[in-house]
């Protein structure tokens, strides 16, 4: 299985052992996947991206899926840190990065740290960027307080609360089954394999981490996708926010799509992926 250990020379590692898979090839695109799962979530958009001709590389965040599960570096600056060493390391270039969730943070720290050499597009998915919490010059975002109840219940019972919110994540309601049972128990299964440090760590991680002062770095063809249905990352607070600090930006929205729009809507969505990136 291949991994990027920490017997690394390569400092940026931080003591934290990552899984990734490649496969297929051509121009490269990196997945980065979402809290709190790990690179199993692309499965359907893998073999789309493959098919389509594309080598695929999508890895598990530390703390997450087959990745080590070190105490510390689950704030963005080791997270990008790790992108950028998982980049060096299979000497990647014109790579299209694409980031669901908190992990369009990595994709938007990631080029203002490292810039866009190596890079030639970038894709947000149900992205957290730029801002989660509520402010005072932010009043769209989340509360605190709702953070605050999600670390207290990862503290109590995590297996119950990564339960409940799977079916917030795919916008099950009393009426609407967007998604089977055994999703969500699939989901549950991805969700259980992060360590609980991480888990919690990177909560605080992409419900604290202000992107704004970071959009003007986006200097590169960008694909923004969200759902306007999405409770889990409201789409005001985030997504329509960057397109319109980025003007290059295309932006699409899913109607009706909830947050893991990368299940219930994968058909339009991987549509749309290959589109950008034959463009």
């Amino acid at each position: 299985m291949p991994y990027l250990n920490q017997n690394s020379p390569d400092e940026r590692l931080n003591q934290a052992t990552l899984y990734y898979e490649d496969w297929g090839s051509g121009d490269p695109v990196v997945l980065i996947h979402g809290w709190p799962l790990s690179h199993e979530m692309w499965e359907y958009q893998i073999d789309a991206l493959v098919s389509a001709g594309y080598r695929v590389i999508a890895y598990d965040r530390r703390g997450f899926g087959k990745s080590s599960k070190p105490w510390s570096g689950y704030d963005y600056n080791s997270l990008a840190a790790d992108l950028a060493l998982l980049i060096d390391a299979l000497d990647l270039e014109s790579v299209s990065l694409v980031g669901f969730s908190m992990g369009g943070g990595e994709v938007v720290r990631y080029i203002s740290l490292f810039g866009i050499e190596k890079i030639k597009k970038a894709v947000l998915i149900s992205s957290v960027v730029p801002f989660m919490l509520k402010t005072d010059d932010h009043p769209e975002g989340v509360p605190k307080a709702m953070f605050d109840g999600f670390a207290e219940k990862i503290a109590t019972d995590r297996p119950a609360f990564l339960a409940d919110f799977a079916k917030q994540f795919y916008g099950e309601g009393l009426l609407s089954k967007p998604v089977s049972q055994a999703i969500l128990n699939w989901h549950q299964n991805l969700s259980l394999q992060a360590g609980p440090r991480a888990t919690a760590q990177c909560l605080e991680a992409f419900s604290t981490t202000d992107f704004r002062s970071e959009l003007d770095k986006i200097r590169l063809p960008l694909l923004i996708i969200h759902g306007d249905a999405d409770k889990t990352v409201p789409i005001k607070a985030t997504s329509e926010i960057v397109a319109g600090r980025v003007p290059q930006a295309e932006y699409i929205v899913f109607e009706g799509a909830p947050h893991g729009l990368f299940i219930t809507d994968r058909d339009m969505l991987n549509q749309r992926l290959i589109d950008f990136l034959k463009q």
